[in-house]
């Protein structure tokens, strides 16, 4: 069941928050509704806090959207309560994660997704990196895989730490170069042995100053490791920086292609609106060292091939399953840095694809602006001590 966004705002016109004349969707405390399949998520803002006036609007809203649109439907509200107190240092944090802003020196900025994890989308994201830079350009990645980082491993930095520089009177991060690329990461600031437990908005605070906190300098591309999913650090990132493109990863299975599906319909849903640059297939084939000619579709074939086709977005390329490669990741030297060997070449078509696919979305389509979503978990706390 697919649900309808303007179905539901229509529902939600029924109703009003207690003590207020106007319907929530026409006085403005709906803020945002989002619609993945049968989850609806509803971000809604009060100038009370109240406690009974917040779970008297959010049982109407539940009940509403059950009666007048679909029974079944898995409905969260996220509140947020209006507060005109605000410092000025953190009113100046939250208008950059709720309208956005641009970094200068930024040209493009690319989210590299995956519906769920195990299927490569760091080592993707490592080699990508490393073949745009082989191309000339200037590239950085921010390793936002907060549970999860990787990339120190993956460019032999695990123990680098990004120093302190001063820039216009400011002191901020230097990120940490490898290969010629610019790297950032929580990984920087954890010990290698240590798990991240933190709640949503401490991850998006700290993902927060890795972004607008640190000397990045100029770059043709920062490549962005999300998570693996559609949860609140994909949300908290699309709110920080305008995307200009997401390219979603995954593997010929039947069930990471249902999770990548997720994925292309978050960033294409009418809210989000990023442009999906296209989707890469990685372990599409094995092939045995002394069988050179032989593939073998370990975990299905042409599955992204014909999930791009179903989504009408193009298939960026097709990365084989090699030992090498984890192995490259492994020691700290992506593969991609090889020269003259086929999965050189695989990493550079796609990089290729990739810059043309951001031409053409830069030729054709209008900057891109941070989504406006106010009160996603993860994001709406941050400004919380």
């Amino acid at each position: 069941m697919k649900l309808d966004r303007k179905e539901i705002l229509k529902a939600l016109e029924t109703i009003s928050v207690a003590g207020e004349g106007k319907n929530m969707v026409e006085s403005g405390a709906i803020q945002n509704v989002l619609t993945f399949g049968d989850e609806v998520i509803v971000d809604l803002l009060l100038s009370t806090p109240a406690l009974h006036i917040k779970k008297r609007a959010e049982v109407d809203i539940i009940k509403t959207i059950h009666e007048l649109v679909y029974e079944k439907a898995k409905v969260k509200v996220n509140i947020k309560v209006e507060n005109v107190q605000k410092t000025e240092s953190n009113s100046t944090e939250q208008a950059n994660l709720i309208k956005g802003k641009q970094i200068p020196g930024i040209s493009n900025i690319v989210a590299i997704a995956s519906g769920k994890g195990g299927v490569g989308k760091s080592t993707v994201t490592a080699n990508l990196a490393v073949s745009l830079a082989k191309m000339g350009f200037s590239v950085g990645v921010l390793d936002a895989d907060i549970y999860g980082p990787s990339m120190p491993i993956m460019f032999d930095v695990e123990n680098a730490k990004p120093l302190s520089v001063e820039v216009d009177g400011k002191s901020k991060m230097k990120p940490v170069e490898s290969y010629e690329v610019k790297i950032l990461s929580i990984g920087f600031f954890t010990k290698p042995d240590q798990a991240v437990i933190w709640r949503g908005p401490m991850a998006a605070k700290a993902l927060n100053q890795m972004i607008f906190d640190a000397d990045w300098g100029q770059l043709d591309f920062m490549l962005i490791d999300l998570p693996p999913g559609t949860g609140d650090i994909q949300l908290s990132i699309m709110q920080s920086l305008p995307i200009t493109g997401a390219v979603v990863v995954s593997t010929p299975q039947a069930v990471a292609l249902a999770d990548a599906k997720k994925g292309v319909s978050m960033f294409m849903s009418e809210a989000i609106n990023v442009p999906v640059l296209g989707i890469i297939e990685n372990m599409a084939y094995f092939t045995p060292e002394e069988l050179p000619n032989n593939k073998y579709y370990i975990f299905g074939k042409e599955g992204a091939r014909n999930l791009a086709e179903d989504l009408k977005v193009p298939l960026l390329g097709e990365i084989p399953l090699v030992q090498s490669i984890r192995e490259a990741g492994d020691y700290g030297r992506p593969v991609a840095l090889q020269t003259a060997t086929p999965l050189e070449t695989a990493f550079e078509t796609i990089a290729r694809n990739i810059v043309q696919e951001v031409v053409n979305r830069n030729e054709n389509l209008p900057p891109s602006e941070a989504i406006k979503i106010t009160t996603m978990a993860g994001c709406s706390a941050v400004n919380k001590k």
